[in-house]
């Protein structure tokens, strides 16, 4: 409990820092392994600690999807020979819960793996395949979807801290990968499983500092 509920605003820690790692398609063009990082991602994030036991997070993170059928274990898809990429935007704001107390207003090194989710918008160019030949559609759409993840975090110093996290995207859209296409005109050209939307994974870490004075946490 707060002993003043106006310390609130002055009371907590924050943190901002990179995230730096590694993307993959899961959709109906590539691979189907779910962690297979293939393409850099790079982004900013900013945590709020509001308790030893969950931070909100507000990240935003950028990078290509690249998916090659080749590389697949299904035959069909080595046989329809398609090639993918394209560049995504994600904004993404959610709460991180720890396993264990993580107070960071407490001396010494500190430890904990933790979970993560919350919502996401995702901005992506629209393609559609034309001879097997990705043919962009000179439009480009935004997606929500529900980013889950989970990740161990540990303090450096007592201002840096650095965490390894695997994180998958769910999307409402199944347009990520060009085999349903956007615009009515082109949906003869739509292949592959219509009935389930694309997900995508980051794989990587984050380097944050941490700022602000000590944390007077409270109930709610």
């Amino acid at each position: 409990m707060c002993v003043l509920s106006s310390q609130l605003n002055y009371g907590q820690i924050y943190e901002v820092g990179v995230f730096a790692g590694g993307s993959n398609l899961i959709g109906d063009v590539g691979s189907t392994k779910y962690i297979a990082p293939n393409q850099p991602a790079f982004g900013g994030v900013f945590k709020w600690n509001r308790s030893p036991r969950h931070s909100y997070r507000l990240s935003v993170i950028f990078s290509d999807l690249d998916a090659q059928d080749y590389k697949s274990d299904d035959p069909r898809r080595i046989e329809r020979g398609y090639s993918f990429n394209g560049s995504i935007l994600e904004v993404a704001l959610g709460m991180e819960f720890t396993f264990f107390d993580f107070n960071l207003h407490n001396d010494g090194n500190k430890s904990t793996p933790y979970i993560y989710t919350g919502v996401s918008f995702t901005k992506h160019d629209n393609y559609y395949f034309r001879n097997g030949i990705q043919t962009s559609e000179n439009t480009s759409s935004w997606t929500p979807g529900i980013p889950m993840a989970i990740g161990y975090k540990t303090t450096i110093t007592d201002h840096i801290l650095i965490a390894a996290e695997i994180g998958a995207r769910y999307t409402f859209s199944d347009e990520l990968d060009g085999n349903f296409p956007e615009r009515p005109s082109l949906f003869n050209y739509s292949f592959g499983n219509l009935n389930n939307n694309d997900w995508y994974m980051f794989t990587g870490i984050t380097l944050t500092y941490t700022f602000a004075r000590k944390p007077c946490y409270c109930d709610f």
